[in-house]
């Protein structure tokens, strides 16, 4: 039996990642802030999803993700797609401080819960939504950038402390660009916007590839190719 739990499903990229798990067969875990909105998916297959409301900033966010892990019956995916990020050039402390609370504490302890709990039971993948944001740091964004910065890196030390402890637990780190959700709604226009459906599709397959890091289109690879050649001296003066 495939069993996967998604936290952030109510909508996006989260969204679309569940209804194609449900249309696979998969036996799916859906959690987010928003309980309601996570109805819709249970009526696609109700006896095969299992919703919560989590909201990973809250202490209680890992025993409730234990808690809807036994009611799956156990699990061998857990796809974390829950984040918040906003630009803040004014630098906003409490947009700031939201960002680092949800991107940061939120994301590791949600992570670490799962991280122990497959130590515990023969392993399985855990696949993370970051952002191509976390290459250099960004001063339209920038507890977001170095938030996602934080969460690249914090992967890649769990996946060589998986290989140490042989624990068979694989990582996949998905680094999308723009992306058509709810989180980029707003004042703001975004050059090269991805369909988020289309985004989904290219996650479910990189997970099955088992791929380390996958970013998400053609472009935005040429484009963080392009970042890392830019020298820091001459990053911090541009934009």
């Amino acid at each position: 039996m495939k069993r996967a739990i998604i936290i952030g499903a109510s909508s996006g990229i989260g969204n679309e990642v569940a209804k194609i798990l449900i249309a696979e067969g998969w036996s799916v875990g859906v959690a987010a802030r928003r309980e309601e909105r996570l109805l819709e998916l249970k009526q696609i297959n109700p006896s095969m999803v299992e919703t919560a409301r989590i909201d990973v900033t809250d202490e209680n966010a890992p025993q409730l993700l234990l808690e809807l892990t036994r009611r799956l019956g156990g699990i061998n995916l857990f796809f974390y797609a829950s984040g918040i990020g906003k630009q803040n050039k004014s630098v906003d402390v409490s947009i700031e401080a939201d960002t680092a609370k949800t991107n940061v504490l939120g994301f590791t302890r949600m992570i670490d819960t799962m991280f122990n709990y497959m130590a515990e039971n023969l392993g399985g993948d855990i696949a993370v939504i970051s952002s191509i944001a976390g290459t250099k740091g960004l001063g339209h964004a920038p507890s977001y950038s170095a938030s996602k910065a934080y969460q690249n890196t914090y992967i890649q030390a769990l996946e060589q402390l998986s290989n140490m402890r042989h624990l068979h637990i694989r990582f996949t780190d998905i680094r999308p660009g723009f992306v058509d959700t709810p989180l980029l709604s707003g004042e703001h226009s975004y050059p090269m916007m991805m369909d988020s459906a289309f985004v989904a599709r290219k996650i479910v397959n990189a997970i099955k590839k088992h791929k380390h890091v996958e970013i998400i289109d053609w472009r935005y690879k040429l484009l963080v190719f392009l970042w890392r050649l830019i020298p820091n001296v001459i990053w911090r003066k541009m934009f």
